[in-house]
Protein backbone atom coordinates (compact mmCIF):
# COMPACT_ATOMS: atom_id res chain seq x y z
CA UNK A 1 0.00 0.00 0.00
CA UNK A 2 1.70 3.39 -0.97
CA UNK A 3 2.12 5.96 1.70
CA UNK A 4 -0.11 8.45 0.06
CA UNK A 5 -3.00 6.12 1.61
CA UNK A 6 -4.15 6.42 5.39
CA UNK A 7 -4.49 2.86 6.58
CA UNK A 8 -7.22 1.98 8.77
CA UNK A 9 -8.04 -1.09 10.71
CA UNK A 10 -10.84 -2.47 12.10
CA UNK A 11 -10.86 -4.59 14.74
CA UNK A 12 -13.58 -7.09 15.80
CA UNK A 13 -14.63 -4.81 18.25
CA UNK A 14 -16.01 -2.70 15.87
CA UNK A 15 -13.54 0.06 16.91
CA UNK A 16 -11.26 1.53 13.94
CA UNK A 17 -7.50 2.10 14.31
CA UNK A 18 -5.49 4.59 12.74
CA UNK A 19 -2.34 3.19 11.58
CA UNK A 20 -0.85 6.86 10.62
CA UNK A 21 -1.86 8.82 13.67
CA UNK A 22 -1.62 5.41 16.53
CA UNK A 23 -4.74 6.33 17.58
CA UNK A 24 -8.34 4.42 17.85
CA UNK A 25 -9.87 6.83 15.83
CA UNK A 26 -14.31 7.23 15.62
CA UNK A 27 -16.89 7.31 12.30
CA UNK A 28 -16.29 11.05 12.79
CA UNK A 29 -12.91 11.00 12.21
CA UNK A 30 -13.26 8.89 9.36
CA UNK A 31 -16.07 11.56 7.77
CA UNK A 32 -13.47 14.47 8.70
CA UNK A 33 -10.98 12.72 6.67
CA UNK A 34 -13.53 12.29 3.95
CA UNK A 35 -13.96 16.20 4.38
CA UNK A 36 -10.75 16.85 4.19
CA UNK A 37 -10.07 14.74 0.42
CA UNK A 38 -7.34 12.60 2.66
CA UNK A 39 -7.46 9.37 0.70
CA UNK A 40 -7.41 6.30 3.17
CA UNK A 41 -8.73 2.47 3.13
CA UNK A 42 -10.62 0.64 5.80
CA UNK A 43 -9.56 -2.76 6.08
CA UNK A 44 -10.57 -5.92 8.78
CA UNK A 45 -7.95 -6.55 10.87
CA UNK A 46 -8.12 -10.45 10.79
CA UNK A 47 -8.58 -11.19 6.70
CA UNK A 48 -7.06 -7.91 5.59
CA UNK A 49 -10.77 -7.71 3.56
CA UNK A 50 -11.38 -3.97 2.13
CA UNK A 51 -14.08 -2.28 4.34
CA UNK A 52 -14.06 0.98 3.22
CA UNK A 53 -17.41 1.28 1.08
CA UNK A 54 -19.14 -0.25 4.20
CA UNK A 55 -17.71 2.73 6.43
CA UNK A 56 -18.74 5.02 4.18
CA UNK A 57 -21.98 3.79 4.05
CA UNK A 58 -22.30 3.85 7.53
CA UNK A 59 -21.40 7.25 8.08
CA UNK A 60 -24.07 8.07 5.31
CA UNK A 61 -26.58 6.07 7.60
CA UNK A 62 -25.82 8.45 10.57
CA UNK A 63 -26.24 11.31 8.23
CA UNK A 64 -29.44 10.83 6.86
CA UNK A 65 -30.98 9.37 10.31
CA UNK A 66 -29.58 12.90 11.81
CA UNK A 67 -31.16 16.27 10.52
CA UNK A 68 -32.55 16.37 6.93
CA UNK A 69 -32.30 13.38 4.69
CA UNK A 70 -30.19 13.96 1.42
CA UNK A 71 -32.35 10.83 -0.07
CA UNK A 72 -36.21 10.75 -0.53
CA UNK A 73 -37.49 7.35 -0.39
CA UNK A 74 -38.73 7.14 -3.50
CA UNK A 75 -34.93 7.61 -4.37
CA UNK A 76 -33.11 4.86 -2.14
CA UNK A 77 -36.29 2.27 -3.89
CA UNK A 78 -35.39 3.39 -7.38
CA UNK A 79 -31.45 2.57 -6.14
CA UNK A 80 -32.61 -0.66 -4.81
CA UNK A 81 -34.43 -1.58 -7.97
CA UNK A 82 -31.46 -1.14 -9.79
CA UNK A 83 -29.21 -3.63 -8.31
CA UNK A 84 -29.09 -6.39 -10.38
CA UNK A 85 -29.99 -5.00 -13.36
CA UNK A 86 -28.49 -4.81 -16.55
CA UNK A 87 -28.74 -0.84 -16.10
CA UNK A 88 -26.71 -0.89 -12.52
CA UNK A 89 -23.27 -0.25 -13.50
CA UNK A 90 -24.28 2.50 -15.99
CA UNK A 91 -26.06 3.98 -13.30
CA UNK A 92 -22.84 4.16 -10.44
CA UNK A 93 -20.69 5.65 -13.33
CA UNK A 94 -23.63 7.88 -14.22
CA UNK A 95 -23.98 9.11 -10.57
CA UNK A 96 -20.33 9.28 -10.27
CA UNK A 97 -19.99 11.48 -13.22
CA UNK A 98 -22.33 14.03 -11.95
CA UNK A 99 -20.82 14.11 -8.27
CA UNK A 100 -17.54 14.86 -9.60
CA UNK A 101 -18.79 17.53 -12.52
CA UNK A 102 -20.96 18.45 -9.17
CA UNK A 103 -18.32 18.59 -7.10
CA UNK A 104 -15.99 20.70 -9.52
CA UNK A 105 -18.17 23.21 -10.37
CA UNK A 106 -18.74 23.57 -6.68
CA UNK A 107 -15.24 24.17 -6.20
CA UNK A 108 -14.84 26.40 -9.02
CA UNK A 109 -17.79 28.88 -7.89
CA UNK A 110 -15.78 29.38 -4.44
CA UNK A 111 -12.51 30.07 -6.22
CA UNK A 112 -14.42 32.89 -8.03
CA UNK A 113 -16.00 33.83 -5.22
CA UNK A 114 -12.87 34.56 -3.25
CA UNK A 115 -11.24 36.30 -6.08
CA UNK A 116 -14.24 38.81 -6.06
CA UNK A 117 -14.90 39.08 -2.69
CA UNK A 118 -11.79 38.44 -0.93
CA UNK A 119 -10.97 35.30 1.82
CA UNK A 120 -13.86 36.26 3.79
CA UNK A 121 -17.16 33.61 4.69
CA UNK A 122 -19.45 34.65 1.12
CA UNK A 123 -21.49 31.00 2.11
CA UNK A 124 -25.19 33.40 1.52
CA UNK A 125 -23.69 34.43 -1.69
CA UNK A 126 -23.29 30.77 -2.82
CA UNK A 127 -26.40 29.51 -1.34
CA UNK A 128 -28.28 32.57 -3.46
CA UNK A 129 -26.23 31.27 -6.92
CA UNK A 130 -26.94 27.84 -6.00
CA UNK A 131 -30.99 27.97 -5.59
CA UNK A 132 -30.86 30.24 -8.72
CA UNK A 133 -28.58 27.53 -10.85
CA UNK A 134 -30.87 24.66 -9.60
CA UNK A 135 -34.24 26.57 -10.70
CA UNK A 136 -32.73 26.98 -14.09
CA UNK A 137 -30.80 23.49 -14.14
CA UNK A 138 -33.47 21.68 -13.23
CA UNK A 139 -35.91 21.75 -16.41
CA UNK A 140 -32.80 21.33 -18.55
CA UNK A 141 -31.50 18.16 -16.83
CA UNK A 142 -35.08 16.71 -17.05
CA UNK A 143 -34.91 17.28 -20.79
CA UNK A 144 -31.79 15.66 -20.83
CA UNK A 145 -32.80 12.77 -18.97
CA UNK A 146 -36.23 12.09 -20.82
CA UNK A 147 -34.22 12.50 -24.41
CA UNK A 148 -31.70 10.34 -23.06
CA UNK A 149 -34.76 7.74 -21.83
CA UNK A 150 -36.26 8.11 -25.17
CA UNK A 151 -33.04 7.53 -27.15
CA UNK A 152 -32.21 4.56 -25.23
CA UNK A 153 -36.19 2.93 -25.63
CA UNK A 154 -35.37 3.50 -29.07
CA UNK A 155 -31.79 1.95 -29.13
CA UNK A 156 -33.51 -0.77 -27.67
CA UNK A 157 -36.73 -1.70 -29.60
CA UNK A 158 -33.77 -1.44 -32.77
CA UNK A 159 -31.89 -4.34 -31.03
CA UNK A 160 -34.29 -6.09 -30.46
CA UNK A 161 -35.81 -6.19 -34.26
CA UNK A 162 -32.11 -7.03 -35.16
CA UNK A 163 -31.92 -10.12 -33.33
CA UNK A 164 -35.45 -10.84 -34.55
CA UNK A 165 -34.52 -10.79 -37.99
CA UNK A 166 -31.66 -12.58 -37.82
CA UNK A 167 -33.01 -15.32 -36.02
CA UNK A 168 -35.54 -15.00 -38.76
CA UNK A 169 -33.21 -15.22 -41.50
CA UNK A 170 -30.99 -17.99 -39.66
CA UNK A 171 -34.07 -20.30 -39.79
CA UNK A 172 -35.39 -19.36 -43.10
CA UNK A 173 -33.73 -22.14 -44.89
CA UNK A 174 -35.48 -24.80 -42.21
CA UNK A 175 -38.98 -25.94 -42.69
CA UNK A 176 -40.26 -28.82 -40.39
CA UNK A 177 -42.45 -31.01 -41.99
CA UNK A 178 -44.86 -32.39 -39.08
CA UNK A 179 -45.12 -35.67 -40.93
CA UNK A 180 -41.52 -36.22 -42.00
CA UNK A 181 -40.56 -37.91 -38.52
CA UNK A 182 -43.40 -40.15 -38.52
CA UNK A 183 -44.09 -43.65 -39.62
CA UNK A 184 -46.86 -43.73 -41.98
Amino acid sequence: MSETVRLIKKYPNRRLYDTRASAYITLSDVKELVLKFESFKVVDAKTDEDLTRSILLQIILEEESGGVPLFSCELLSGFIRFYGSAMQGMLGKYLENNMRTFIDFQTKLQEQSRALYGAGDHSHLQADFWAQFLNFQQPAMQSMMTAYMDQSKKMFQSMQDRLQSQTRNMFSGYHADPEEGSDK
